[in-house]
């Protein structure tokens, strides 16, 4: 391949706290709080704060695997890579298939979201703007994390460290206040089954509840893609995926507490994401202009999703266009910021085609559920993937890397944790409390299985024609580069012998 495409990508740019906050923006902890984490309220009611916190310890027994892999296998590549030296470099390449595309989706899913809910508030406030006039703040978004992208990881990871660094402050602020506010109603009773909803009484009504709140975890392993851009990878990484998960799960809990503690817990069966009963409606009526704060923190925690997503879909379809089972021209480098730029490029055609083609189909928020159901069910199945591929790892490392409980059982419960939330994800009704999807949601279905059977079909290819490329997903070139000879070039960037 061509110097040009197959260069390195800029080694020791960022360090621990960079991608810390490259997983934590990944979650999108405001939005997940005033948001995601509150459809588990319809089920769990005054007990979400327990929901919440069995959502926690279940999703920690994964985000151990994928540390543990992320220890052993530093790679762009990450759960593709894991995947296939856990299992079969044929499910490596399925999963980073899977993953790269979903990925992709994710910053369309953002914008989506900054986009109406921007719109909507400025019209709530100021009637004369239109509450459909949506797109621009769509587009101007994606300028801003096309053009963060483009200024190469240390750019993108500070960038997102203060979008971070703000919404989260902003939510424990209010969540003090709300602590504050609720007095002598303060209870460790949210902690129990007591409050459950109508409907779904007890520990049934907890469980479905902390089905709804796991997806809110989503994003802990986004830090994995950029090992090969980070310092001392190998611990780095390990300490980020676990430090994401465990700090961002405390806040959950945290925050989810304080606002049912405030609410009232017998009331929290009504809570939702809009009007009165939600995070904004609270602050409004009860914290005057906090409101804003709370606005522009949900606004901010969308912003730095998709710029934190954008970062894990093109270094991922850059690990894969580099042994060329992606198209070659995806692992084109920037020569002086060594960011990914093709792959940006082609994420920021996905982002913007997705969100005016599918807003403007439908509606901005039908648009949103959409994507969001097709995204949740292909992360629920990797994050399935990467438990067993955790085991597998270790298994055939041998005994003496093998570590039973966090190599075996830990894997066994993480799976066990998110199969209730794929078939939720996927309006499977195999529980009660799931409800089947309706369309155009329902098409999520078709769209992850159609996308899947294409890429057997190219699997299918490769093997035949190059199946060498397919092994090479189980490459870790970062070993490739600190064994053999491997220099720094002019950028900073490390090249591999072939190209010195």
């Amino acid at each position: 391949m061509h110097a040009k495409t197959a260069g390195a990508l800029r080694r020791d740019a960022i360090g621990l706290r960079d991608v810390l906050f490259q997983s934590v923006t990944a979650m999108a902890p405001a939005a997940a709080v005033a948001a995601s984490i509150p459809s588990g309220a319809a089920f769990a009611g005054g007990s979400l704060p327990l929901s919440v916190l069995i959502a926690l310890v279940a999703c920690l027994f994964t985000a151990s695997c994928v540390a543990e892999l992320a220890r052993e296998l530093p790679a762009a590549g990450s759960v593709a890579t894991y995947a296939a030296r856990g299992l079969h470099p044929a499910v490596g390449f399925l999963v980073g298939w899977a993953y790269v595309f979903v990925e992709m989706l994710v910053p369309p899913l953002l914008l989506l979201q900054l986009g109406f809910t921007v719109a909507g508030t400025v019209h709530a406030e100021w009637s004369s703007y239109p509450a459909d006039l949506w797109w621009p703040w769509a587009l101007a978004g994606a300028v801003v994390i096309a053009c963060a992208g483009y200024l190469g990881v240390r750019a993108s990871a500070r960038f997102g460290t203060v979008l971070g660094v703000f919404e989260i402050l902003v939510l424990l602020v209010f969540a003090v206040l709300l602590i504050g506010g609720a007095g002598s109603a303060n209870t460790l009773s949210v902690f129990g089954a007591s409050h459950s909803a109508d409907g779904y009484a007890g520990v049934s009504g907890v469980f479905a509840g902390s089905v709804y709140t796991v997806l809110a975890f989503a994003g802990f392993e986004a830090a994995a893609p950029l090992a090969e851009e980070t310092r001392d990878p190998r611990r780095t990484m390990h300490r980020a995926v676990l430090g994401a998960a465990l700090g961002i799960g405390l806040f959950y809990v945290l925050t989810t507490y304080a606002m049912t503690v405030y609410f009232g817990p017998d009331r929290s069966a009504a809570f939702g994401a809009s009007g009165e009963a939600s995070w904004e409606g609270v602050a409004r009526t009860s914290f005057g202009l906090f409101w804003v704060l709370v606005f522009l923190a949900v606004v901010n925690s969308a912003i730095a999703n998709a710029n934190a997503c954008a970062n894990v879909s093109t270094r991922t379809a850059f690990a894969l266009a580099r042994i060329r089972v992606l198209p070659g021209v995806l692992a084109t480098l920037h020569p002086r910021h060594r960011s990914p730029v093709a792959g940006i490029a082609v994420q920021t055609v996905v982002a913007v085609g997705a969100v005016l083609g599918l807003g403007f189909a439908y509606d901005p928020v039908t648009a949103y559920l959409l994507l969001a159901t097709v995204i949740v069910t292909i992360v629920t199945g990797v994050y399935i993937v990467v438990n067993l591929s955790c085991a597998g790892y270790f298994l055939r490392s041998g005994r003496a890397s093998l570590k039973p409980v966090r190599h075996l059982l830990y894997p066994a419960l993480g799976s066990a944790a998110f199969i209730p939330a794929l078939l939720t994800a996927a309006g499977l009704p195999v529980f009660d409390f799931v409800t089947e999807l309706t369309a155009p949601v329902s098409y999520a279905g078709p769209v992850v299985g159609a996308w899947l059977a294409v890429g057997v079909v190219v699997l299918l290819v490769l093997i035949r024609r190059h199946p060498g490329r397919i092994a090479e997903t189980a490459r870790v070139h970062l070993d490739d580069y600190d064994a053999g000879a491997g220099r720094r070039d002019g950028t900073g960037a490390r090249q591999p012998p072939s190209q010195r």
